[in-house]
């Protein structure tokens, strides 16, 4: 892997860390300890990243390389790594320099020390180069609230930073990456990443722990859908969650980085990473319009992808995450991974939307589906006129009857009213099945239960829109 920053070196060492703590599958620590002296002859920030997650086999750093060209940052090359695994009886300490070349980069070993009969296991690792220490406190800081949002229960986090000739100016932040009560430890990757986010999207991404209580003062202000695609040939895993949210722009004092567009934040295997072009078309090519949708660009930003859409309303914000995985982590990716990580997504991607379109009655409704329920108004009028006007009480009482109003001297208003929620109901019923078949609709005067019992055993059909007026 190349790196052409010491700040983007120093985040890749970060996730190495937390991939150490993960596979350890034990409560673990990861902490990230950056000391600044200004004093000394040459300025420089010392970083330290170490874990208590299995030991390193030093190949993951043996394989870094770092291109010299565009590096604006003062720094030797130099890296420092203790480690040890649970079964060693000894800290090994290496030192290599990544001014060597990768393929004949040698390896240091310093001195060990023996553990003495300790069980434990862990890395640490050093460089120091001069930087602010400002900036890369500010990149660690986002780095991490990003690497919370896959919520890999039992790593508790530690960030450090202090410049040690300026009195008071310590940082310091300890936090879990699993909240009590948000999302149980035995729970799935998909409802780990489904819990990290929507708390991301609560706190605008900005902080480590602290909702937005101006933007949301209630979570009921957040409709989530999640989706998970599987290739079983590769056993590659998209997850997908999809956040939408409503908050009034006149009301709030908040400005999203994305502004209006959605970000598509994009992790692999545990990572935050750059989203690939094969992720970029699949996002493309989404039926969009199906839920009432008109994407008309795209756009790449600091490893994110912008959305951006026609006529969504202003105080709809909508967010995206996607995460790919190997079930099995040392299986090999096939040459065509790219067209199946393609696919993937946007099957994950539609698994979201219909997730979220089930939950969340009335949300993404289709242009189609939306046009139909601008005519519900005037038809329910129609339709109560033709009932209350009747001169024939039994018929009045068994129309009132199968709209669920007992007394025949309910006003002209609650019968409309009743009348247009039953059409409604039927709209966004038939909106959620495939458009590709043609069964017939449920009709507008059903018994309730019997209705949805019949969504639910077949859940594929069409809009059939003779049958309201059956």
């Amino acid at each position: 892997m190349e790196f052409s920053s010491v700040n983007a070196l120093c985040l890749h060492l970060i996730s190495l860390a937390f991939q150490r703590c993960r596979l350890s599958e034990q409560i673990c620590r990861l902490s990230v300890i950056l000391n600044r002296s200004s004093s000394s002859q040459h300025p420089s920030v010392q970083i330290s990243i170490s874990d208590t997650g299995i030991g390193s086999c030093l190949k993951e750093f043996q394989d870094l390389n770092f291109s010299w060209g565009g590096i604006t940052e003062k720094w030797d090359g130099m890296l420092s790594v203790n480690t040890t695994s649970i079964s060693d009886p000894e800290i090994y300490n290496y030192q290599f320099s990544l001014k060597e070349n990768r393929s004949s980069r040698r390896i240091n070993r310093l001195p060990s020390y023996q553990k003495n009969g300790a069980k434990f296991s862990g890395t640490e690792v050093f460089l120091s180069f001069a930087q602010s220490l400002d900036i890369l406190l500010a990149d660690v800081r986002s780095f991490l609230q990003k690497m919370l949002i896959l919520r890999i229960p039992n790593i508790a986090l530690q960030l450090v930073a202090e410049d040690s000739d300026v009195p008071g100016s310590r940082y310091e932040k300890v936090f879990l990456a699993n909240k009590p009560m948000q999302s149980p430890i035995l729970a799935s990757n998909l409802q780990h990443l489904k819990s990290g986010f929507e708390e991301y999207v609560l706190t605008h991404g900005n902080s480590l722990n602290s909702k937005c209580n101006s933007c949301f003062p209630c979570w009921e202000h957040l409709k989530v859908g999640s989706g998970r695609a599987c290739c079983s040939e590769t056993e590659l895993v998209m997850e997908a969650v999809i956040v939408i949210s409503n908050v009034s722009k006149d009301n709030s004092t908040c400005l999203r980085e994305s502004g209006d567009k959605t970000e598509v934040m994009y992790f692999k295997d545990f990572s935050p990473c750059t989203i690939p072009q094969s992720s970029m078309k699949a996002l493309k090519s989404v039926g969009w319009r199906r839920y009432g949708l008109n994407l008309t660009g795209t756009a790449q930003q600091d490893g994110r992808a912008l959305l951006e859409w026609e006529n969504l309303p202003t105080d709809t914000q909508i967010d995206i995450v996607l995460h790919s995985y190997h079930q099995q982590t040392m299986i090999r990716a096939p040459r065509k991974e790219s067209q199946t990580g393609r696919n993937l997504v946007k099957r994950a991607v539609k698994l979201s939307l219909d997730d979220l379109k089930n939950k969340h009655a009335g949300a993404l409704l289709s242009a189609r589906a939306t046009k139909i329920c601008s005519y519900a108004p005037d038809l329910g009028k129609t339709i109560a006129g033709l009932i209350l006007s009747s001169n024939d009480l039994e018929f009045q009482g068994e129309c009132l009857s199968l709209l669920g109003l007992q007394s025949q001297r309910v006003g002209a208003e609650i019968v409309e009213n009743r009348i247009v929620q039953r059409i409604v109901s039927v709209i966004e019923m038939n909106d959620k099945k495939d458009q590709k078949t043609q069964e017939a609709a449920p009709f507008l005067f059903d018994d309730d239960r019997l209705r949805e019992e019949e969504f639910q055993e077949n859940d594929e059909g069409d809009y059939n829109m003779t049958a309201l007026g059956d």
